[in-house]
């Protein structure tokens, strides 16, 4: 007896130190569940070699290292879980309140991603792009195939951020808008994001591209990336979401859901907008059935009010926006009386029940900063909603008019959100979209321009400044 309690203490010991050295919490020996104050049953934390398989939890301590390390040694379930974990973490971080996140395995992404094809007509793929210190790291889900892990050495972090801030910064300098300088990143930044994967893309006929990014890569407008002969949103409709897991996947229709269009157009602190008017006139009166609430009506009580009578599926809300750095307290959307920061979000009558599709067609996001950035890539998380299109940079005001209308106008015979914004975007590149003789023009007839902008003469918007800044943030669908 003795000696059987002996050993008993040995094992005990044993199991205590192997815990201090592997961080691992052990079950419970059967001879003390149910003991007082402790659980029966009780289920530890998962050790980090466990964590991310099929079927069980992702590890709280998972880091970048970890993602690095298990994709280097082909286990994609685990380098999974770890990833699902890492954002999920980072997002929960950034608002200070926990983001719930399900199990999810790379099986049951493609199982998603096949019965969204044959819901929609359109065949999605996912791109987790992970930017470590020594290369890019792909990682694709797409419908037919099993996931796959690609690594790009010759585009280090440093390299390839340097790379997304030069692209950046030539689309959206004033003085190149007549220059093709942005092409020679464009290329390269499409060598390293997406050649490594075309072949599959293109064996299984992939149309639409989400891509989960990394820190520093959330403000890349991917869909000016090129090829050298085309554009990427000329071969794929695409999206951003911040990782699959918390993105929405049911599928609802919007050819026929009714719009809340509210703006402003004058600021007391802020520069005008003056096509805001006909913005969301044209939106909400002559492209959509629904209500336009412009200046003084455009306020937080009369949002909730018009919520309350009916519940839009489509929220368009026409003013500035500024996702900046810092807490989310820093980033806000200006209504007509009051700044609405971005951790007051869920003041907004969104979620119950969900909006299906929330536009801000004037915002902008500091460029490289983390903050800002999942500010930007999170709105759809904070705000409730399933879906969001916003803008990485402010874009001119003819712009944003031309952009939102021609949207609208592609809302009404396309599957699913990201096609429409294609489709918009496609139209402004072809010159379809632009300023002539006093009017906007677009693909489907005209509207009248505010004399602020007829006072610009003819001019095109096919330029990426133009229409590469705005994504489709949350589900696609």
């Amino acid at each position: 007896m003795l000696a059987q309690r002996i050993l008993i203490f040995l094992a005990s010991c044993l199991l205590v130190v192997l815990a201090q050295m592997t961080n691992y919490l052990p079950p419970l020996p059967p001879w003390e569940s149910g003991v007082s104050g402790v659980r029966a049953n009780y289920l530890p934390p998962l050790p980090p070699w466990e964590s991310g398989v099929s079927g069980v939890r992702a590890s709280a301590d998972a880091t970048p290292e970890m993602v690095g390390d298990t994709l280097h040694r082909g286990m994609l379930n685990k380098a999974t879980g770890y990833i699902q974990e890492l954002k999920r973490r980072e997002f929960s971080q950034y608002i200070g309140e926990t983001v719930p996140q399900t199990s999810i395995t790379p099986e049951s992404i493609q199982k998603t991603l096949n019965a969204l094809a044959r819901q929609t007509g359109k065949k999605p793929a996912v791109i987790y792009a992970f930017a470590l210190p020594d290369a890019l790291e792909l990682v694709l889900f797409a419908p037919e195939s099993k996931a796959e892990n690609l690594s790009v050495p010759a585009a280090d972090r440093a390299t390839l951020l340097a790379a997304v801030k030069e692209f950046r910064s030539q689309i959206t300098n004033p003085r190149l808008r007549n220059s093709k300088s942005y092409l020679a990143p464009a290329k390269q930044l499409y060598d390293w994001l997406v050649a490594p994967l075309e072949a599959q893309l293109q064996a299984q006929g992939i149309d639409t591209l989400l891509f989960a990014m990394d820190v520093g890569l959330r403000s890349l407008p991917v869909a000016a990336l090129h090829d050298g002969q085309k554009f990427l949103v000329e071969k794929y409709a695409v999206g951003m979401i911040p990782c699959f897991s918390l993105t929405d996947t049911d599928y609802a229709s919007l050819k026929k859901a009714p719009v809340l269009a509210m703006g402003a157009s004058q600021f007391s602190e802020l520069a005008p907008l003056p096509a805001v008017p006909v913005e969301i006139q044209t939106i909400a009166g002559k492209l959509w059935r629904g209500k336009a609430f412009l200046n003084k009506d455009f306020t937080l009580d009369n949002l909730n009010a018009q919520r309350q009578k009916t519940p839009y599926p489509i929220v368009h809300l026409a003013t500035h926006a500024e996702f900046l750095p810092g807490q989310p307290a820093n980033s806000y959307i200006q209504l007509w009386d009051t700044k609405l920061r971005l951790d007051q979000l869920k003041q907004l009558p969104l979620s119950d029940p969900k909006v299906e599709l929330l536009v801000l067609s004037a915002c902008r996001t500091a460029l490289g900063d983390r903050q800002a950035e999942l500010g930007f890539a999170g709105l759809a998380i904070y705000s409730g909603v399933k879906s969001a299109l916003a803008s990485l940079w402010y874009v001119s005001d003819e712009g944003t008019l031309g952009l939102m209308t021609e949207f609208y106008r592609q809302l009404k015979s396309a599957n699913i959100k990201a096609e429409a914004l294609r489709q918009a975007q496609l139209a402004a590149l072809r010159g379809e979209v632009r300023l002539e003789n006093g009017m906007l023009t677009g693909s489907k007839g005209g509207v009248p321009l505010p004399p602020e902008l007829a006072r610009l003469g003819n001019r095109t918007l096919s330029h990426p400044y133009y229409w590469a800044g705005f994504v489709m943030i949350g589900s696609p669908w």
